[in-house]
């Protein structure tokens, strides 16, 4: 199941953090950050997918 939340995170990291957190902290950092640029939104995605 982590492989697909990867990929999601790649294709929409918002959703991907939603999928594994729901919506708190996370979810809105990534939020900004893929609205700053959508490399640091994937990097905070995966990390969040991966930590867990």
């Amino acid at each position: 199941m982590d492989i697909i939340r990867i990929i999601i995170a790649i294709l929409l990291p918002p959703l991907g953090v939603f999928l594994q957190v729901g919506i708190g902290k996370h979810f809105w950092i990534n939020i900004v950050l893929t609205l700053l640029g959508y490399l640091p939104g994937i990097i905070h995605a995966v990390y969040i997918i991966a930590k867990k």
